[in-house]
């Protein structure tokens, strides 16, 4: 009966969980706000700059500039739009999803200054005397601008004042934004399409009113603009474009279902691989994985946070972290079986063991998302943001929602004997260790050989090739031009040609269908637009455009290095407070040889490094110090059960031994993180192809060197320290007890 109870309560749990699926398929996915590089849009960070040199720009300044924007971008319809300030003169914006992102721009951009003058230039009338402003049509059925004025006495004064004058002397001359310098007799001298002010009525007589028109050879869509500029308001200060990201429609379309499309495929065959070698408790993890994905994209609906590109790559990426803590926790499992304990005994041991192992690395993934957080801008936010999440949300149902439905299958004691179901079979811990006999650290020699060799390779061959720094870090102009066929380099050149300009072009993409250019210098609001149109019309695709000034390309570098130095010291202090500074100096030597080879093999592959790059070498960080803390925690344990080490051979042992019993793991977790990896890669969206090898890359080092280079080396620290005497180590035999630690 109590059998059948906790089979009952499992069956039960497991159709929740599908239920659970299904809802958040159903009703939360779609409601869930897509960023810009999904459903295309523009971002564009300014610099505020007081229009006075007197004043400078303080919070309320900022303040107001963002509500003056913000009622800008609700006169063009677009939803739910993210203007933040950043730092203390610059702000923000992003609109995705919006259909006319040129008009958006100039609404953005433009100062909507309006000021009525003389033709001596002098102001008559500003935008403070405006009370309200819309679009209207005269007797000819013609878009005007109808304006109301907040003192029509005032009105009167100021045209009685020019219906004295004779002509030229008696027009109003009505300008949006009048530069320092220009002039109406200057203004008058180009053509009446290229005139800087909007109009120039006569006054013949003095007019009383509240109501004026603003007339001239408009548009209804450029009347509608200028309405909506003049009911805004002016803006209080001067916007220059710092940074600016455009992406068409269609590309964050396409980025979204191949991205998608990886993912499934990623997480799919992570699924048979646990079901096939770990069986049941594999099971009980596609389960967990389940609720994972289901709550993460729950979370994130809550927390009303945009999900971006890189974010479903830190979801997908999450999975496969995930999965690191069941397998840690079932390897462990399987050791204590292996040493002849009961299921229910081994399921107890392994659970509590596995614990403070996971704890550990998942903090120090956090710790290195937190500086990616703080130093990364909007996207590499965004993906910081998904990865934090995900781990603290894996954490809960990789560890205790893993525990919670494993146990009840153990105490249903239905399976009790039958080890085939959890991957293993009756043998000691011994014999399992035996099969496999490497000596670690008598090779470690051979080990450091093949890194120096490989790193003075990687060296000569960067100092001749060099880097292929993006411009984010170099700063200038990006265009990707996406056709629906093949693109013929030679064919877009003479197109960049026709516009005046030469930049180096690439072509791009699975079917050599993107063109990428890139071209030293901005380009303005205008000309973005100018262009945007242009490849439009010739390929039938909105292209992306990504403007980066050289002050931000040379803030963005040296926040890099900080992220990754303060990532580096966070771990020091955190693995030195856990364990011993030994260990805290090997793990991050051996983080610094991943991102160092990152690096190096980026610049024999002459691939692009961008901020897409540096999230990953931080991800990677804190990802595999994860394996060097499985192994390190490992040793510790081994170390706690001795009461003194005299000898070398002492030590030789304790970390071949270690290194043994966790390979399984190691290997299986860099699989089980592959899959997604190679995934997002081969499938995944373009705009994220570096972003993927270069965390294909750092799994594959980070492997490696806490396999055969954070352990070799701590050894060598304590071999040295032996010269000085015997190593005292404090008797923890009532917490591990007399019995193999494994």
């Amino acid at each position: 009966m109590k059998r059948q109870r906790y089979i009952g309560l499992f069956i039960i749990f497991t159709i929740l969980t599908g239920l659970l699926a299904g809802f958040t398929y159903l009703h939360t996915l779609p409601k869930i706000k897509l960023g810009l590089d999904l459903q295309g849009g523009f971002e564009v960070l300014y610099k505020v700059e007081s229009l006075s040199t007197d004043e400078s720009v303080d919070e309320d300044i900022l303040t107001s500039t963002i509500s003056a924007l913000n009622n800008r971008i609700n006169a063009i319809g677009v939803s739910e739009p993210n203007i933040q300030a950043e730092g203390s003169d610059r702000i923000r914006v992003q609109l995705a999803g919006v259909e006319d992102q040129t008009q958006a721009r100039e609404l953005l951009s433009t100062e909507a200054n309006l000021t009525f003058r003389d033709v001596d230039d002098r102001v008559m009338l500003d935008g403070r005397d405006i009370k309200s402003s819309k679009l209207s049509f005269d007797e000819r059925n013609q878009p005007i601008v109808s304006l109301t004025l907040n003192d029509e006495e005032k009105f009167y004064e100021v045209t009685k004042e020019l219906s004295s004058r004779a002509y030229p002397d008696n027009l109003l001359v009505i300008w949006l934004d009048h530069q320092e310098g220009q002039t109406f007799e200057g203004e008058m001298q180009k053509s009446e399409k290229n005139r800087g002010f909007l109009s120039a009525p006569q006054v013949h007589t003095p007019l009383s009113g509240e109501n004026v028109v603003i007339e001239g050879d408009f548009t209804i869509e450029e009347a509608k603009v200028l309405a909506e500029l003049i009911k805004a308001g002016a803006l209080p200060v001067k916007l220059t474009e710092l940074y600016s990201q455009s992406i068409g429609a269609q590309f964050g379309l396409n980025a979204l279902e191949t991205t998608s499309i990886a993912g499934v495929i990623g997480i799919t065959l992570i699924f048979f691989f646990m079901v096939a070698y770990y069986r049941l408790p594999g099971f009980v993890a596609v389960i967990t994985l389940s609720i994972y994905i289901s709550l993460i994209l729950t979370v994130f609906d809550w927390m009303n946070a945009v999900l971006t590109l890189p974010g479903i790559a830190a979801l997908i990426l999450g999975v496969g972290m995930a999965v690191d803590a069941n397998i840690i926790t079932y390897e462990r499992i399987k050791d204590e079986l292996r040493h002849g304990k009961s299921l229910a005994e081994s399921f107890e041991a392994g659970s509590k063991r596995a614990f403070i192992t996971i704890l550990d690395a998942n903090l120090t993934t956090i710790l290195a998302a937190g500086v990616l957080f703080y130093f990364g801008t909007s996207a590499v936010k965004g993906f910081a943001t998904m990865l934090m999440v995900s781990i603290l949300v894996s954490f809960l149902t990789a560890v205790l929602g893993s525990r919670l439905l494993l146990g009840t299958l153990v105490k249903s004691r239905m399976f009790d004997g039958k080890l085939s179901w959890f991957g293993t079979a009756h043998s000691t811990r011994e014999n399992s260790v035996a099969r496999f006999k490497f000596n670690f650290v008598e090779n470690r020699k051979k080990f450091y050989a093949i890194t120096l060799s490989a790193l003075i390779i990687g060296v000569f061959a960067s100092s001749i090739l060099g880097w292929n720094l993006g411009i984010d870090f170099t700063s200038g102009t990006r265009i990707e031009v996406t056709s629906n066929t093949a693109i013929n380099l030679e064919k877009l050149e003479e197109e960049f040609s026709e516009l005046g300009y030469e930049p180096t072009i690439t072509i791009a993409g699975k079917n050599n269908n993107m063109g990428v250019a890139t071209l030293k210098g901005d380009l303005s609001a205008k000309q973005i637009g100018e262009w945007k149109e242009y490849f439009q019309e010739k390929y039938g695709h909105d292209p992306n455009i990504n403007v980066v000034s050289p002050l931000v390309g040379q803030e963005l570098a040296k926040n890099a290095l900080w992220a990754v130095a303060i990532a580096a010291i966070g771990i020091v202090l955190y693995l030195t407070m856990r364990y011993e500074f030994a260990f805290a100096i090997t793990a991050v030597i051996a983080l610094l040889h991943d991102v160092l080879f990152i690096f190096l093999s980026f610049s024999v592959l002459q691939v692009e490094i961008n901020l897409y790059f540096i999230a990953a070498v931080l991800t990677i960080i804190g990802y595999s110090i994860n394996d060097t803390i499985v192994t390190f925690d490992r040793i510790n344990e081994h170390l706690k059960r001795q009461e003194i080490i005299e000898n070398k051979a002492t030590l030789k042992e304790i970390v071949n031994r270690s290194l043994l019993e966790t390979f399984t793991r190691s290997i299986n977790t860099v699989l089980t993180v592959l899959f997604t990896v190679v995934c997002l890669y081969l499938f995944g969206s373009e705009a994220i192809s570096g972003f993927s090898l270069a965390l294909l890359i750092g799994l594959i080092l980070g492997t490696y060197s806490s396999l055969f280079i954070a352990s070799q080396l701590w050894y060598e620290l304590k071999v040295r320290r032996l010269k000085k005497g015997p190593i005292m180590i404090k008797d923890d035999k009532e917490e591990y007890g007399d019995e193999p630690v494994v």
